[in-house]
């Protein structure tokens, strides 16, 4: 139904795919975000007409006027999600959450919303005609980015009415090199924020990781991997990492994470941390938790661990912090158990080694 809650992909396979033998090279080290497979998803909007000329396609440049919209007014958003081979088949991960964070981020940035069917659809598309494409390496995964843009020319402030909806799939190996786990240093930012109170904070949008950059660039300087951001406000309590949130473990098994007040990203992997915490006997608060405590949580001991999570890396253990008044390190600077055993927990349910008892994965024909 055209510009309804479903649509038909016509399918448009690539004439001149890559070839078997050079996928497998691809395939044998693929890093992560460098490798495309052969299709992409395209899909229009027009204003008054709707959602229309679902297509899968080969995967190739996009063709764009100086005056497209997305160039000037920063009208855009994206997703990011996994794909996996499983023993018995394919499979996503909560690519519900993603097509309800999608339309969410739509309504903030003014853009018409994709119908949750129609991205779920989208993605199974890309997914199916792709499928060779899904690493078998035990630690690869398929890796998802849907994302739309303004795309009508035009030059004045106002809601674009065209878009250009797409999904591109990069097949990408271990986040970590080796595939094991090593702890961050990361690198807490005094001069820059990411979103303000009544922001897009908690939008997905290209504007939020833009204005992280600086920041991120600042860490590495002082040879941190991570950018740690406060909030707008008083600069005094601890928001999220440049692309992942954060969460605290202390040493009565509690764990706390910075509450969504609208200034944070709503993540997917961290909705999972806390419902998988909760089941291991943790009990997790979502509350303010201030820099200050931070560092002398970490001095008395009474914070054992610190962890990221995002989609790339899943759980991501901080081993030292650093700031312009020093650095401290949490724990023994190392993995602690309680980060060991979520990230081992969500990782077996996400490739199908353990019962999914949440409904989040989602199995592919």
């Amino acid at each position: 139904m055209i510009g309804g809650e479903s649509l038909e992909f016509e399918i448009r396979p690539n004439p001149a795919p890559v070839s078997a033998a050079e996928r497998a090279a691809l395939l044998a080290n693929p890093g992560f975000g460098r490798v495309f497979t052969d299709h992409m998803v395209t899909i229009r909007y027009a204003e008054g007409k709707g959602w229309y000329d679902a297509r899968v396609e080969a995967r190739a440049p996009i063709p764009m006027d100086p005056a497209t919209a997305v160039l000037h007014y920063a009208q855009e958003i994206f997703e990011g999600l996994k794909a996996y081979r499983v023993d018995d088949g394919l499979t996503m991960f909560r690519p519900d959450a993603n097509a309800r964070r999608f339309r969410e981020s739509a309504r903030r940035m003014a853009m018409p919303e994709l119908p949750e069917q129609v991205f779920i659809d989208s993605l199974a598309a890309l997914v199916e005609i792709d499928r060779e494409w899904v690493p078998d390496d035990p630690d690869g995964s398929l890796y998802l980015r849907p994302f739309m843009f303004a795309s009508e020319v035009f030059l004045g402030v106002k809601p674009s009415s065209e878009y250009l909806y797409l999904v591109i799939a990069s097949p990408v190996g271990p986040y970590f090199k080796g595939g094991a786990v090593a702890p961050v240093t990361v690198w807490v930012s005094t001069d820059y924020t990411r979103a303000a109170p009544g922001g897009t904070g908690a939008a997905k949008c290209g504007g939020n990781y833009a204005t992280s950059l600086v920041a991120q660039a600042e860490g590495i300087e002082h040879g941190c991997e991570q950018v740690v951001f406060l909030d707008a406000v008083e600069r005094r309590y601890v928001d999220e990492l440049g692309g992942m949130n954060v969460f605290f473990v202390f040493d009565d098994g509690s764990l706390v994470t910075p509450p969504l007040t609208g200034t944070i990203l709503p993540g997917i992997t961290r909705d999972a941390v806390i419902a998988l915490a909760g089941e291991q006997g943790h009990e997790v608060r979502e509350e303010l938790y201030s820099f200050d405590q931070w560092r002398a949580d970490a001095a008395s001991g009474r914070l054992r661990e610190v962890f990221a999570c995002g989609t790339a890396a899943v759980l991501t253990p901080v081993g030292t912090v650093r700031s312009a008044d020093g650095e401290f390190v949490i724990g023994d600077g190392g993995t602690g158990e309680v980060t060991s055993r979520l990230r081992r927990t969500l990782v077996d349910i996400q490739r199908g080694r353990v019962a999914d008892t949440h409904g989040w994965v989602r199995r592919l024909p």
